[in-house]
């Protein structure tokens, strides 16, 4: 196998498949001069929000992105607006939406459903267009079920005890024989699942500290002057993208009694 051809190929298709939130990124970087201003009876954020839809239009326009991909990304787009709702309200204030915008819900801007849709279309991309498959997946039950209570222990940790740890614990005794199988150059690459979820977890926190350097959002200590997000962020990332994964698993591919996933049609292949 060709190295150099293999290296373009995987970077090629990463790139790809983290499309919509390279674009993103994009954004926020040419708008951030805009700040708190208002232009034409909108805000920053509302303007990102109208070119957040605009990509997810035209990915589905030109068949870069599935109706069947689109509506995993929708139903995460949900789930984490809920979230932002909770976890922005002052009594909660983990982080803050700087700016003002008129098409929000209490304290959160419209386009932030985005930014985590932008991680559920980098899985449901990358899953065709490296023709991923899996080996000795856990049940969905099991995934269910750590992903549902991944997602309440960002919420209830206020309130009662942190149990991320345990969380962290249990993910590993699951996924610790799991092996993913994608395709280069005409050949199947096996690596084990946990190592690429710590990888992505990392590239992530790189986007969030690009983020919240544009003043995106902004967390309570990074108000009066800029500076790295904490590398304790990299565990909430690493539990947000299992619960992505464990989504666009279900929606999108069978696995068999034995833990073998595939894409269940083949429109998803092409």
């Amino acid at each position: 196998m060709n190295i150099f051809k293999s290296c373009f190929e995987f970077s090629f298709k990463a790139a790809s498949a983290a499309l919509f939130g390279i674009l993103l990124l994009i954004a926020f970087a040419l708008t951030a001069s805009m700040g708190g201003q208002e232009f034409y009876g909108f805000f920053r954020y509302d303007y990102l929000l109208f070119y957040a839809l605009s990509i997810q239009v035209c990915l589905i326009y030109l068949k870069l992105e599935s109706w069947a991909e689109a509506k995993v990304i929708a139903l995460f787009h949900i789930m984490a607006m809920v979230m932002e709702i909770f976890l922005t309200h002052p009594h909660i204030a983990s982080w803050q939406y700087p700016q003002p915008a008129v098409l929000k819900i209490m304290t959160v801007p419209l386009f932030a459903g985005f930014m985590y849709s932008a991680v559920g279309s980098f899985f449901a991309r990358s899953l065709k267009l490296y023709q991923v498959s899996f080996e000795k997946l856990p049940s969905f039950l099991n995934m269910i079920c750590l992903a549902v209570f991944s997602y309440l222990n960002f919420m209830s940790k206020f309130f009662i005890p942190d149990v991320r740890v345990l969380l962290f614990i249990w993910s590993i005794i699951i996924f610790w024989k799991t092996k993913i199988y994608f395709r280069l150059q005409q050949h199947d690459i096996k690596l084990p699942v946990l190592p690429i979820l710590g990888i992505l977890a990392f590239i992530i926190w790189i986007a969030e500290n690009i983020s919240t350097f544009y003043q995106i959002w902004l967390y309570p200590s990074q108000v009066d002057a800029w500076h790295m997000v904490g590398w304790g962020k990299l565990g909430s990332w690493y539990l947000l993208l299992l619960l992505s994964l464990v989504l666009v698993l279900k929606i999108l591919g069978n696995r068999t009694q034995n833990g073998n996933w595939t894409l269940k049609n083949n429109d998803l292949k092409s």
